[in-house]
């Protein structure tokens, strides 16, 4: 038995796929400042999305995943808000969300919208979490607002003071 799919038949069955023909795209961009101490440690950091009414959703966290004896993990209660939000019922390392430390820079990030750990985003208005904390150094949090319209786009912006730089997200199909 052969099957022929023509474009009048994919235009009839594309309804029931709206999300494989347009998947969200949420792209980040943070900054992790240079900072002058006499001993620096790169920060653990976690990324996470919420929406009023619904679960935090962790897309990343950042933490010593090449400790021994997954040492790097003991330490990730210190960030507390995304502790409290999600990361201590999070089984880690988690594919696709677990990362190592990085270093001071600018750094971009992608999530897919309905792949792996990150929710399909419909419309409305949610919010980007950024935390980063530091041995020896600080703690700091960036809420970035970004509402979502019916077309799928949506930006916010937002800046840390010490240990968080500049922090944007941009939503599009």
């Amino acid at each position: 038995m052969q099957f022929r799919i023509t474009g009048l038949t994919l235009a009839a069955i594309g309804g029931a796929f709206p999300a494989a023909a347009s998947a969200q795209t949420l792209d980040v961009t943070l900054t992790l400042p240079r900072i002058t101490v006499a001993e620096y440690h790169k920060p653990y950091v976690a990324v996470w999305l919420e929406k009023a009414g619904g679960p935090a959703t962790t897309l990343t966290v950042w933490y010593d995943v090449n400790k021994r004896n997954d040492g790097g993990k003991k330490w990730l209660s210190d960030v507390r808000m995304w502790w409290r939000a999600s990361g201590r019922t999070l089984n880690l390392p988690a594919d696709g969300v677990s990362g190592a430390t990085r270093a001071p820079g600018t750094h971009k990030i992608s999530f897919v919208g309905g792949r792996g750990a990150v929710p399909a985003l419909g419309a409305g208005a949610y919010t980007l979490v950024v935390e980063a904390a530091r041995e020896g150094g600080g703690r700091e949090v960036v809420r970035v607002p970004v509402t979502i319209g019916a077309n799928g786009a949506g930006a916010g912006k937002a800046a840390g003071h010490g240990e968080l730089g500049a922090v944007t997200v941009a939503a599009h199909r």
